[in-house]
């Protein structure tokens, strides 16, 4: 079975309606481990001080989820600081025994925005869609190697009724698995 290692970079996930219920539908498909990065941080200065156990778990996954809501038009600070540590460690400092690894591995963006879709387009309240807001991130997993899917792009995550949260979270159930079955590795 192949491995999906889905990492929550939500600043505080037990607050959280629409991630938490995202997490709940990630957490139902077989070989997915899902992490509350925000719950297993260090305190103090460097929140993950042990970058080899980080590169570690992203080495042991076949793909990688990254997960977490839209903050100011970026990602939560916890989650550019573990990119800091650990891809910076894994592509710079280790590419040999670490980085090089990583080429090939599947990416998807799971992430959520307060504001309504059409708030996010040319023209809109935010001046352009979300996708185009998270550039860093396709940068990003451009230079890591990392074969970047389409997102999963939640909108109106603070509105939603839990019905509709109930919908959100199936569709991130079924987007999940399909990606997981159109990456499977081929078992020889």
């Amino acid at each position: 079975m192949t491995t999906t290692l889905v990492l929550v970079f939500h600043p505080d996930l037990a607050r959280s309606h629409a991630n938490a219920a995202l997490v709940r539908a990630a957490a139902t498909v077989p070989g997915v481990t899902v992490i509350d990065m925000t719950a297993t941080r260090s305190e103090g200065p460097n929140a993950f001080p042990d970058t080899a156990a980080q590169a570690a778990l992203l080495l042991a996954a076949d793909r990688i989820v990254l997960q977490f809501p839209l903050q100011w038009y970026s990602t939560p600070p916890l989650l550019k600081e573990w990119m800091d540590v650990v891809l910076t460690r894994m592509v710079y400092l280790a590419f040999d025994q670490e980085g090089r690894h990583l080429r090939g591995k599947p990416l998807m963006i799971a992430a959520t925005a307060g504001n309504r879709a059409s708030s996010y387009q040319r023209g809109g309240a935010n001046l352009m869609p979300l996708r185009d807001l998270l550039a860093p991130l396709w940068a990003t997993a451009n230079r890591c190697g990392l074969v970047m899917a389409e997102p999963f792009l939640l909108y109106e995550a603070d509105e939603l009724t839990p019905a509709e949260r109930d919908v959100a979270a199936a569709d991130y159930l079924g987007a999940l698995e399909c990606w997981i079955a159109s990456t499977a590795l081929v078992e020889v």
